[in-house]
């Protein structure tokens, strides 16, 4: 046999019990792998089932109410500070990091009715917010959190037996609390008039269901980092079975069917991957990964079969107009114009060593020492660069919100930054000596695929369908892009997480050449298409009727968004909210009519991106945090804002 047939069967073999062939150590390795596997899975399949009841949403899980983004995140900063934790007190922080998460996005997606958009967008928001921090903890702290980027994404290898024996206990006291518990999941899906009618205190059932199901998912978290989807999928193939199964649709049932098909899913994940990568290499690739991306697989084809989508609470965020951008719209774009002006001479004239403007006048005319002529040839490119992707960030997310009628949208929530990002990374795995042209391709065909998806998968624009299938996207190109990166060797692996942070780092003159041409294409293109997006934010008849080639017009529009997202990633890699953040505040300054909101939306996130890269130059020099990484510290709580306001608006 060879090694990658052995290293399949190390795993088939202890789960058909023929593990006589191994050596002491590689069956001890093996059971341990099959007990995370079985642990792992069931704690996942039961929490998901847990979370959907409670929230009678079927796309509630760990992974879509940030559960297992804020666990990692605390077990993160616990190493980060060096604190040694017991495998319980890893479940301890765990828990209180994914119950804070979870929190969060439950009190944000609640309302006066169900909302899978917003649960999932919250879910998505926060994620990618708390991933963002941990970013920077490995950063900044890269020696103390070393190795959590791979188990980041959901490793069944073990050390040893301690972390699996102490956390076993919780897991199986979770399960037993849910099936004492199955019989009020039961009465709650009938309503909460209907169960407080029957006696049931339904605030409290929620509360202790909430709690026992983010104890399991940290369990599962402390164990084996997070793997992803498996909450989400597991629960939903077994209602997909319940239709032929009734006995399927009772919670005592569920909750256990629901585990073991979590524990089916992760053994099949393990052993599909070591299959594809061999004995040794499928060690070195996360378990999470392979999850992950049949996962979004998953996603995206439930999102299509899905009936209809509700618009009302998307175009409910776009109100919007002060009365000083009502009365005097050119003062508000000047008084932008002004920000960026300031922006941008703070950004030249502070980093890690501040400049006067005397400075910069003896660089433009060449008087410059060599030192000053040093700082100022890395720091201008690096302030155009932000400038430029700012500009062509925000003009692409203020597209993508017109077409889709979706003023939460951006490339980043749709999952079109991910998949240019994926293509980039292919591009540097593959070809480490491309060029920036190669690289450019490479992320506009990323981008060009993931585009095609989402609009192949929304059926003319729905918005749950849209946001949905753009957030498998983004997972599928996340899960991807991590396999490559701990596939590859170190030189690309770290040039790549830099580049995916969102770096002007490095950034020359001629890599801003395409966003320039790109950006000056658009400007001719959108001065004549202006009032087409104004009436195709409207609906979908009105357009027609007033002779808007509806189709071609939509095309035309994602097309330009495509390339605008794919040249600003090219240059300066994976930059989230900026599409999102920009344009909203411009809407709600100017109002909707795009000749005006079109430029204010280009100075806005230009001005953003400069301010973010400035902030991450600066702040701690002569370390630098990526510009990506601080944009989401600054958009997440946007979103989140705008996300509560329309709650409290419905």
């Amino acid at each position: 046999e060879t090694p990658e047939q052995f290293g399949v069967w190390v795993r088939v073999g202890v789960v058909l019990g023929d593990a006589s062939a191994l050596d002491e150590r590689t069956q001890e390795l093996a059971y341990l792998g099959l007990l995370a596997a079985v642990l792992v899975g069931t704690a996942l399949g039961a929490s998901g089932t847990a979370m959907q009841a409670v929230a009678r949403n079927p796309l509630a899980s760990p992974d879509t109410t940030a559960v297992n983004a804020g666990a990692y995140l605390a077990l993160t900063l616990a190493s980060a500070f060096g604190t040694t934790l017991a495998p319980l007190a890893g479940v301890g922080v765990a828990f209180v990091g994914g119950i804070a998460a979870a929190a969060l996005v439950i009190g944000l997606s609640s309302g006066r009715s169900v909302s899978v958009v917003r649960l999932v967008l919250a879910g998505s928001v926060v994620t990618m917010g708390l991933a963002s921090i941990t970013s920077v903890v490995m950063l900044l702290l890269p020696w103390e959190v070393q190795g959590m980027f791979a188990w980041g994404a959901g490793s069944l290898s073990q050390n040893g037996s301690a972390t699996v024996v102490r956390v076993l206990p919780v897991v199986a006291a979770g399960v037993v609390a849910l099936l004492l518990l199955a019989r009020r999941l039961d009465v709650l899906q009938l309503g909460d008039d209907a169960a407080r009618s029957l006696g049931m205190r339904v605030g409290a059932t929620r509360v202790v269901v909430v709690v026992v199901a983010v104890l399991l998912a940290a369990s599962a978290v402390s164990v084996t980092g997070p793997i992803g989807f498996v909450g989400l999928c597991a629960p939903l193939l077994v209602r997909l079975a319940a239709r032929r199964v009734r006995q399927l649709t009772r919670h005592r049932v569920l909750i256990l069917a629901s585990a073991a098909t979590g524990v089916a899913l992760v053994l099949t994940a393990d052993v599909l991957l070591r299959a594809v990568f061999g004995s040794v290499a499928g060690v070195t690739v996360p378990t999470g990964v392979v999850t992950s991306a049949l996962g979004a697989v998953f996603l995206i084809v439930l999102a299509r079969r899905l009936r209809s989508g509700d618009t009302g609470e998307a175009l409910a965020g776009m109100r919007a107009g002060t009365a000083l951008g009502r009365r005097a719209p050119w003062l508000v774009l000047t008084l932008a114009g002004a920000a960026l002006l300031a922006a941008l001479v703070a950004a030249v004239l502070l980093g890690d060593r501040a400049l006067l403007l005397g400075d910069v006048d003896l660089w433009l005319r060449g008087a410059a020492s060599v030192r000053l002529e040093i700082i100022l040839d890395s720091r201008m490119p690096r302030v155009l660069a932000a400038l430029l992707a700012g500009a062509c960030l925000a003009l692409a997310g203020a597209l993508v919100q017109a077409v889709t009628r979706n003023p939460l949208a951006d490339p980043g929530v749709l999952g079109v930054s991910s998949a240019a990002g994926l293509g980039a990374v292919v591009t540097i795995v593959a070809v480490p000596a491309a060029g920036f042209a190669t690289l450019f391709g490479g992320a506009l065909l990323g981008a060009a695929v993931a585009a095609v998806v989402l609009l192949g998968g929304t059926r003319g624009g729905d918005q749950v369908r849209t946001v949905l299938v753009g957030v498998g996207i983004g997972a599928f190109s996340s899960a991807l892009t991590t396999l490559l990166l701990v596939r590859s060797d170190p030189w690309n692996q770290n040039k790549a997480m830099t580049w995916l942070a969102g770096s002007t780092y490095g950034a020359t003159w001629v890599q801003q050449l395409p966003m320039v041409v790109v950006l000056v294409l658009a400007a001719a293109v959108l001065a004549r298409t202006s009032r087409d997006l104004d009436v195709l934010q409207l609906d979908d008849l009105t357009p027609r009727v007033l002779g808007v080639a509806v189709p071609r017009a939509r095309l035309l529009h994602v097309a330009l968004a495509i390339v605008l997202t794919a040249a600003a990633t090219a240059s300066i890699g994976v930059v989230a909210f900026v599409g999102l953040v920009a344009p909203h505040a411009a809407r709600l300054l100017i109002g909707k009519r795009h000749a005006l909101l079109l430029p204010l939306t280009v100075l806005l996130g230009a001005t953003l991106v400069v301010v973010a890269d400035l902030v991450g130059r600066a702040t701690i020099a002569p370390a630098q945090l990526p510009a990506g990484l601080v944009t989401s510290l600054i958009g997440t709580p946007y979103f989140l804002w705008l996300l509560w306001r329309i709650r409290t608006d419905r």
